[in-house]
């Protein structure tokens, strides 16, 4: 059951992947992390879905971490009276607010009349992944007069996007706040913020969320960037959504922007995901195109704690098929020789607790350990360790289950439920047997320790300890 990789896979479950069956198919091809979508299925769908998870993480005796990802104020088109209509170049079309209407050649209503005061004559508007451009000839305060700027067939709920505007509306929806009691009653491990614009929206979310979860901000619009460095600090986890990324910003961006979330969000020591069409093609057919394997392989080089997998593995033909392929690039990929992740990443407020991760990642290098071993509370230790991206694999020990679900995600981590230690001997004791049994070291191997002392108190790193498995 150990994987012999340190980047994670995010499996998104969906009617292709709805059984506990093909479920646990997904988590033995390599998934580490489970998404359940909430833009699309009900409540006794995705509370299956994450019974069938737990039944798994039972039998298996490995922690299985779990996103719910809201659908967010995604501004979408109502329907139309046929299912679709042809908007031709240059033609006058209609936004408005009669949802009861069905939409027509010259007009439809849409689902979020906030946006009606974001936008002034001149500004575009995208429709269905930008394929659609509407240029804004005259706002009001129900409706939107438009000119069809480059058409095409536009059918029912096609998502609208706005280029370069900052939208007076929260990130959370009331439909959101409904998932989100669902959610939290059931026990998600993350909770993934659609369409995050400022830090308040971080604010809100935790005002809600508190510590039952995980709050995992997804950077998909490019108002975000310009407060990244602080939606990062108040997030837990940080997501490239690169879908409406790509259609917000100019596509040439999107590979820098990338970048800069990882290396931001690395710095801080937070997981960080790349997401949206990895394995695209994988949706109908058996193996990926070269370009999406070099998509995959690239995000890896760059150091990202986890890849996800979306239509891929929730609506394909092939999900299982896609998750071994992409465990099978990043094994490749952290076996390469040009595969280095440490040098650029430093801790910067000088604590104990980061010197003593920093060093243990030096001396694991210098005696050749097989192992660094955390024992963790919070997982704060863990992830420490994460963030220097050790040459050898972190068994993360917690006595809190809900921590080392978290843990599941990050970097590098393989993460147990294990009991409280009452002193050091325990410590060194249950640390040689639990490395054992996992297959992390042999005798005669060494392991690298970090723990904080008086155990069980949050925030304590203070002991760097080397053992020796006899």
């Amino acid at each position: 059951m150990r994987r012999t990789r340190a980047a994670k896979i995010v499996s998104t479950l969906g009617p292709s992947s709805s059984s506990k069956e093909k479920i646990k198919e997904l988590f033995m091809a390599g998934a580490d992390v489970f998404r359940l979508n909430f833009s699309h299925g009900t409540h006794e769908e995705h509370t299956l879905r994450y019974n069938a998870i737990r039944e798994i993480e039972r039998e298996l005796e490995r922690p299985i971490g779990v996103i719910m990802d809201l659908q967010g104020p995604k501004i979408r088109v109502e329907t139309f009276e046929n299912g679709a209509i042809e908007l031709e170049n240059g033609s006058a079309f209609k936004l408005d607010s009669c949802p009861d209407k069905p939409g027509t050649k010259t007009r439809v209503a849409i689902t979020n009349p906030e946006i009606y005061h974001a936008v002034k004559p001149g500004t575009e508007l995208l429709l269905d992944d930008g394929k659609i451009r509407l240029e804004v000839r005259e706002g009001g305060i129900t409706e939107i007069e438009t000119v069809v700027k480059s058409g095409g067939v536009l059918s029912d709920h096609k998502g609208l996007n706005i280029p370069g505007t900052v939208l007076p509306m929260s990130s959370l929806t009331e439909k959101d706040r409904k998932d989100l009691r669902l959610g939290l009653d059931l026990g998600v491990d993350w909770v993934a913020l659609s369409f995050v614009q400022r830090p308040e929206d971080i604010k809100e979310a935790r005002s809600l969320i508190s510590t039952h979860a995980g709050i995992l901000a997804k950077i998909e619009k490019p108002a975000a960037i310009d407060h990244l460095d602080e939606i990062v600090r108040l997030s837990d986890a940080v997501m490239v959504a690169r879908g409406d990324l790509g259609v917000e910003a100019p596509p040439e961006d999107v590979p820098g922007l990338q970048k800069l979330i990882i290396q931001k969000a690395r710095m801080v020591g937070k997981p960080v995901i790349v997401a949206t069409q990895m394995l695209e093609s994988m949706i109908m057919a058996p193996t990926p195109t070269r370009a999406e394997a070099s998509d995959v392989a690239n995000a890896i080089f760059e150091g990202t704690d986890a890849v996800m997998l979306s239509a891929e593995t929730a609506a394909g033909k092939f999900p299982v098929e896609s998750v071994a392929i992409m465990n099978r690039i990043i094994n490749k990929v952290e076996q390469d020789r040009n595969y280095n992740l440490h040098p650029d990443i430093s801790f910067e407020d000088g604590s104990d607790a980061d010197a003593i991760t920093t060093a243990a990642r030096q001396v694991a290098q210098s005696i050749e350990a097989s192992t660094i071993v955390t024992f963790t509370e919070t997982g704060s230790t863990t992830l420490r360790a994460s963030k220097v991206r050790p040459n050898v694999p972190i068994l993360a020990l917690t006595p809190r289950l809900e921590i080392a679900r978290q843990l599941a995600l990050a970097w590098g981590v393989h993460p147990l439920q294990t009991h409280d230690v009452g002193t050091f001997d325990d410590l060194v004791a249950h640390t040689i047997n639990v490395a054992a049994r996992e297959e992390f070291a042999k005798p005669g191997q060494r392991l690298v320790v970090t723990a904080g002392v008086p155990f069980s108190t949050p925030g304590t790193t203070n002991i760097l300890h080397i053992i020796k498995v006899e």
